[in-house]
């Protein structure tokens, strides 16, 4: 604290220094004093009114312009430079990522106010990186403790559930063992996303048939939406080929299926389409749901976020978090048209000739 302290006693206050503006002051003096030498020495040449009139105009234009150059390299370097340096970190953090830095503008011996609060937005980043690693770690330790436990539950309830029991037995193990699968789906879900965003699962490129992987992704969903009674359409290529990791894609289009599946009324439609073009591979999964609103849309991605509280018990508001982790894996992108008790559309970008991830 003391060094904190004695720190900010020698900093600058200003970032413009006195010296600056008296080198602005000596140059428009000297200026002055060579524009009345061209006033003099014209006059006693015997030029005509006219160069009389236009040198002059010429000499403080030119004066003008370097002058305006001169501060506008001046606002560029002292502020301008710095600042965009520090949006662009702060944009990072907001994003996640918590290993940025900015290098102070000065020494140590010449520190101004800038430095100093780009040396508070470095220790800031920092001290919210050991929070997140806290976080993380905490997450994945408890997930994994909890894990072995919860299974021998859920074994056991569904060995009860098998036993020859009455109807309100038989409904308590059906809950008992229905909340630990759902648990135990909301526990994979977290190691998933921590692993990802931790970067420690390694993506394992490789070549495959999107369309083929879409079709199984769509029959394995197939009893949940025949037991809503909803109808399913697919419009699919014969043969799409792309290189990424199938079992991670394979995460993209089951969570956005079950969405569909768990948002959309009995009677409605699920569609699956996938289109190809000179850019660009595009996978669409459309629902007749309930929609989203405006507010809604801004923060599907977030993790535990859940729009419509209604389904709440059908999910753990994880599976489009874990999503979109995948996609940006990849760079690929995501857009979501929706409006209320319209359904709504998600669409997976792969642009063609998507480069295969190296894990940093």
């Amino acid at each position: 604290m003391k060094e904190r302290k004695s720190l900010e006693r020698d900093i600058k206050d200003s970032r413009f220094p006195p010296s600056l503006f008296f080198v602005y002051l000596v140059v428009l003096l000297l200026m002055s004093g060579i524009h009345t030498g061209l006033l003099v020495g014209m006059g006693r040449l015997g030029w005509n009114d006219f160069l009389q009139s236009v040198i002059p105009i010429l000499y403080w234009a030119a004066i003008a312009v370097g002058l305006t150059l001169f501060t506008r390299r001046q606002i560029k370097k002292t502020y301008e430079e710095p600042m965009h340096k520090l949006a662009d970190a702060t944009k990072k953090v907001a994003g996640g990522d918590f290993s940025v830095y900015v290098a102070p503008i000065h020494t140590s011996d010449k520190l101004d106010y800038l430095d100093i609060m780009i040396m508070d937005f470095n220790r800031m980043v920092e001290e919210l990186g050991s929070i997140e690693t806290l976080k993380t770690d905490f997450f994945s330790n408890v997930s994994h403790e909890i894990k072995t436990p919860l299974a021998v539950i859920q074994n056991n309830a569904e060995l009860l559930r098998l036993e020859d029991l009455t109807e309100q037995q038989k409904r308590y193990a059906d809950t008992i063992f229905f909340g630990t699968k759902r648990l135990a789906t909301l526990i994979s879900n977290l190691l998933k996303l921590n692993k990802l965003e931790k970067q420690t699962i390694a993506p394992i490129a490789e070549t495959f048939n999107l369309c083929e992987q879409l079709a199984e992704c769509a029959l394995n969903n197939e009893p949940a939406w025949e037991q809503r009674g909803l109808e399913f359409e697919a419009c699919l290529e014969d043969y799409t080929e792309i290189s990424a990791d199938p079992a991670l894609m394979e995460l993209v289009w089951n969570n956005l299926l079950s969405n569909a599946v768990k948002f959309t009324e009995p009677g409605g439609t699920i569609t699956l389409t996938e289109r190809e073009d000179e850019e660009a591979i595009r996978v669409s999964v459309q629902d007749t749901g309930c929609g989203m609103t405006e507010e809604t849309k801004e923060h599907i991605f977030e993790k535990f976020y859940q729009g419509d509280t209604s389904h709440s018990t059908a999910g753990n508001g994880l599976g489009l978090a874990l999503a979109l982790r995948v996609i940006r894996l990849y760079d690929f992108q995501i857009e979501v048209e929706s409006e209320p008790e319209k359904g709504s559309t998600f669409t997976v970008i792969i642009p063609k000739g998507n480069k295969e991830v190296v894990p940093e």
